[in-house]
């Protein structure tokens, strides 16, 4: 499992700022006249150990109530002492810093045939991870069952208690209501739509639960861990399906009921009558996914029922799976040459099953991309293959879960919850 940064740097412009800036001192007096202990947190986010009177200086608040937001924020267990400051007569002052380990999370990939559980800390650390196949048309309730029993080996194999848990991410294979958590028409999904996983799974686990499409939490987690300087990155899933989750101006959009950066289903140059499980001619999805693939080989007498299988015939040198994989990448190319020349992004990820064949795929869609977009969008633009590989998918439900747990409003709620026993 590759290691990731502590936490990467907040949205809030006055994390992080220099104390010693008088403009972004008073910038901060302006932000933070009426700071609250979720305020002040959001400076420590980043991970800097700062002493009090550099609290004090950066929000303009007295160096009582600073002291009193620090010793909430302590005694909840989100920060902690962080060494000494030097001294400038007398008593070194002491720092204080972020304490990502106060508290877990529990991060959940499920796919169209596998489920990944990761437990992790507020910095974004994986301490434990679980991984078991399953069939996302079982149904929302054998297969959340199913996740919620594995979720007990997690805590014991990290060593933690339920009892440290502050939320719960959870990304599924098609289109989600992300403000409800419920999957809205997922195609590959019968069963689930409307289904309101956050009320089920809170009947175990009584906490904040969060749903998304699992590209766009694919998104989040390279972005957070790989990318976290790049405000505008498409990642883009190609596996049993093809979609894309869209960051543009360091957010993610989800638009408006959900179905940003659904790739899969437009139609490509050679698509033809090639018909498509959404009912429509042409789509990508039907032409480069890894099904697709696997059933054009096998019409062309080279036997292949699955993506699993198209790869392991490319690694082994088989000249007609490696001609596929190429013109896959050219399909998906295609379609992202018309996103670089709507959208600009400076970073395009390819990851999901198929990505795992290398070159192959990414050297299809670097030739199309490179050669059809306008040569201003792509001077700065890098085609790059998933760092996160198979782990994107928890590392970004996890940092949607931390994002939402560390805002000041919930920290608000830790700090009340604590004080109250």
């Amino acid at each position: 499992m590759p290691k990731t940064p502590l936490q990467q740097a907040p949205r809030n412009p006055v994390v992080g700022a220099a104390a010693s800036s008088d403009g972004a001192a008073s910038r901060a007096q302006e932000q933070f006249g009426h700071s609250r202990a979720g305020d002040v947190f959001q400076i420590l986010r980043d991970g800097q150990a700062r002493t009090r009177a550099e609290l004090a200086e950066v929000t303009g608040l007295a160096r009582s109530t600073v002291a009193a937001r620090i010793d909430a924020l302590t005694a909840a267990g989100l920060i902690g002492p962080a060494g000494e400051a030097i001294s400038s007569g007398g008593r070194p002052p002491s720092r204080f810093a972020f304490h990502p380990s106060a508290r877990v999370i529990l991060a959940v990939d499920i796919g169209a045939t596998h489920v990944l559980i990761a437990l992790t800390d507020l910095g974004g650390r994986v301490l434990s991870e679980l991984r078991t196949s399953i069939d996302i048309a079982l149904g929302p309730t054998e297969v959340l069952d199913a996740v919620l029993e594995q979720c007990a080996q997690v805590f014991a194999t990290a060593g933690r208690h339920e009892r440290e848990l502050v939320g719960i991410g959870i990304g599924l294979p098609g289109p989600v209501e992300h403000s409800t958590g419920r999957p809205a028409s997922p195609p590959i999904m019968p069963g689930w739509d409307g289904f309101d996983v956050p009320a089920y799974v809170q009947q175990r686990f009584p906490t904040d639960v969060l749903v998304d499409n699992d590209v766009n939490i694919m998104a989040l987690g390279e972005r957070a861990h790989y990318w976290p300087d790049a405000q505008d990155l498409l990642f883009v899933k190609v596996a049993t399906g093809i979609g894309a989750g869209i960051i543009s101006g360091g957010r993610l959009q989800r638009g408006a009921d959900g179905t940003a950066g659904d790739i899969g289903h437009v139609r490509v140059p050679r698509g033809g009558e090639v018909l498509c499980r959404c009912g429509n001619y042409g789509c990508l999805e039907a032409m480069a996914s890894g099904p697709a693939v696997a059933a054009a080989l096998s019409a062309d007498g080279v036997p292949a029922h699955s993506g699993e299988d198209v790869l392991e015939l490319a690694r082994r040198g088989n000249l007609v799976a490696i001609h596929a994989m190429r013109q896959a990448g050219r399909d998906v190319g295609d379609v992202l040459a018309a996103s670089v020349n709507l959208l600009n992004p400076s970073v395009i990820v390819i990851g999901g099953g198929l990505s795992s064949a290398g070159e192959y795929l990414m050297a299809g869609v670097r030739e199309i991309v490179y050669q059809r977009s306008l040569p201003l969008a792509t001077a700065r633009l890098r085609i790059v293959q998933s760092m996160a590989g198979d782990h994107a998918g928890v590392l970004g439900a996890g940092r949607m879960v931390i994002d939402h747990i560390l805002a000041p409003a919930s920290v608000e709620r830790i700090v009340a919850a604590h004080s109250q026993g």
